[in-house]
């Protein structure tokens, strides 16, 4: 690190779990954020404040109005614009030695691959079952840890699935794919602002643990939040020993 850097990432390396090669880790990190709404909006800007040396963000939605009471990446001179590009510029601007690497498409098939196998931790910051799959098993060819988050109305929930820890479930056992699962979207039942800020910044959070390797993240857990009672609670997660996805690996 140069003397800027000492100086800008300075409250991090104070930290005893964090320091010096904590602190280096993250600089040197690449990071795949999928979503650029309203949980990637925090989630990115808080990993490029923390100094994530490469940061994916990849959409492929454009920003509308109706997009601004919660996704705080972008702005009303954006609408209309690609999310990823309009998200590039306010990372730029938040902290410009991180690089971002704007991907204006939905991400499947070996495009998905290649790039969770280039990452070091995947945030899956998506809105619906089909992507949060796909990515899912991805991460799991992959053993790539993923950090998923969901928020709809005033509830939100967030979960890391490490497949590192051999014993280590799925999102697919959480969620098997093929259960009839009511897919409820913010367009049709609206969500309450903060809430997807507060599980945004928790992915990140968690990001940033598995990154420097501190602490205890949520593998193995998932944490549901409660926002109209502000009420967080912890569920314990096992893996299915008859997943389709991860049993075999």
């Amino acid at each position: 690190m140069n003397d800027d850097q000492l100086l800008r990432y300075s409250r991090h390396i104070l930290l005893p779990e964090i320091g010096v090669e904590g602190q280096e880790a993250i600089l040197g990190a690449r990071v795949l954020v999928i979503g650029a709404g309203g949980l990637g909006s925090p989630a990115a800007m808080y990993l490029a404040a923390a100094g994530v040396g490469t940061l994916v963000l990849a959409d492929g939605d454009t920003v509308d109005l109706t997009n601004l009471q919660r996704q705080i990446l972008h702005s009303e001179a954006g609408v209309g614009r690609s999310k990823v590009e309009s998200g590039r510029e306010t990372l730029h601007r938040l902290n410009p030695q991180v690089r971002v690497e704007a991907l204006a498409a939905r991400l499947e098939g070996a495009a998905l691959d290649e790039q969770v196998a280039a990452a070091d931790v995947v945030l899956d910051c998506s809105d619906n079952f089909a992507t949060r799959h796909a990515v899912n098993r991805a991460c799991v060819r992959h053993r790539r840890p993923l950090v998923s988050g969901a928020a709809i109305r005033f509830d939100g929930q967030v979960a890391v699935f490490d497949r590192r820890r051999g014993d280590g479930p799925c999102y697919n056992c959480l969620f098997p794919e093929g259960l009839e699962v009511e897919e409820v979207r913010c367009a049709v039942m609206g969500v309450f602002a903060p809430v997807v800020g507060m599980v945004g910044t928790t992915q990140a959070a968690e990001a940033l643990k598995l990154i420097v390797g501190c602490g205890h993240t949520l593998d193995g857990r998932l944490l549901l939040l409660d926002g109209l009672g502000m009420e967080w609670r912890s569920v314990g997660l096992v893996r299915d020993p008859g997943c389709g996805v991860c049993a075999a690996g």
